[in-house]
């Protein structure tokens, strides 16, 4: 792993240093300090509300809201370092439907509590109560509540994360602590980045939020075993073959588990293994089913709700609604009402 994140490190900062190196470090401070109390919480819906829903209560206007960031951006990498009070943050099938924000995000606890609910269902819930670092994958749905905490935060292109990561969009929602090798150095990095940024150069800033970066995404790949040998590499390669099958075919009503079985050269208790993480492969597959439904339901709104279950392999109406009610907490017609207006 270490010599794979060292080669594609060595690949990419020919390029990348040169084109985003010399693109000056951007420094940018929000602090809801200097709102009146009742418009804290608005102010930092305001700030974030492009790419997350911010739920806020009467109770939280009228108590205040403290919350912070400093945040540093280098070509095409951006770290922030964020305090708040207790909050809930979401990112929703409707939102991501509607923006086109699709980065890998690398969300590092340094203090306080982070429950974070993602995929859809069943959902994977990830507890960071101590140091530990949470991926998010900014084109899947996920729900976060803070108590009073401090975060940082790494926002990465796609591309950069699949160089040392195949199918790095497996690992939304997981988490790792620093008990590897590889995450024992991450807190040194993360030091260094915090007291560092604000005196580097753009040059120099690049470099440390890279390298730091890359060695996060290492750290995910040794764990998820989606990288790092040739068996892994193997195995990334046909776990993508069966994903890109799934996609290529979800609207077939005969799209089975055998089928994919078939596709993908694996044997039933790998391939099954390789969807643990969505919920298992009948999950993934109705999951995509959902999100692709969802999607179809806010671009088209004078098209039958029937129409598109069927359209997505569903088997009835009943079906259709009881699965996106489970996975959506509302029906595809308040879905639809909702993501249109």
């Amino acid at each position: 792993m270490i010599r794979k994140l060292r080669l594609a490190e060595k690949n990419l900062r020919t390029d990348s240093l040169t084109t985003h190196a010399a693109t000056p470090c951007v420094y940018s401070h929000f602090d809801t300090h200097y709102e009146a109390p009742r418009a804290q919480l608005l102010a930092w819906r305001d700030r974030l509300g492009h790419f997350l829903d911010v739920p806020i209560s009467r109770r939280q206007l009228a108590d205040g809201f403290s919350g912070s960031i400093d945040s540093y951006r280098a070509g095409n990498l951006t770290f922030m370092d964020c305090r708040t009070d207790p909050i809930s943050q979401s990112r929703s099938v409707a939102r991501i439907s509607t923006d086109s924000v699709r980065q890998l995000v690398f969300h590092v606890a340094v203090e306080g509590t982070i429950e974070t609910g993602s995929g859809l269902y069943p959902k994977r819930i990830a507890v960071q109560s101590e140091p530990g670092i949470l991926a998010l994958d900014m084109n899947q749905p996920m729900q976060m509540t803070r108590s009073a905490c401090r975060v940082l935060a790494f926002f990465l292109p796609r591309e950069l994360v699949e160089s040392v990561l195949p199918e790095a969009e497996s690992i939304h929602g997981r988490v790792i602590d620093y008990h590897s090798p590889l995450a024992r150095m991450i807190p040194t990095h993360l030091a260094h980045l915090c007291t560092r940024l604000p005196t580097m150069s753009a040059p120099e800033a690049y470099d440390a939020m890279h390298t730091c970066a890359m060695l996060i995404a290492a750290a995910f790949g040794k764990q998820s075993g989606l990288s790092g040998s040739a068996r892994a590499a193997a195995r990334a390669a046909m776990f993508a073959t069966a994903r890109r099958y799934i996609d290529a075919n979800l609207g077939e009503l005969d799209l089975t588990l055998d089928n994919v079985l078939a596709v993908s050269q694996l044997s039933r208790p790998t391939l099954y293994r390789l969807f643990e993480s969505e919920g298992g492969l009948a999950a993934y597959i109705r999951n995509r089913r959902l999100r692709e439904a969802a999607e179809e339901l806010r671009r088209y709104p004078h098209r039958a709700v029937i129409e598109v279950a069927y359209g997505w392999g569903f088997n009835s109406a009943s079906d259709f609604n009881r699965a996106f009610r489970r996975a959506y907490d509302m029906s595809p017609s308040d879905f639809r009402a909702i993501s249109v207006r």
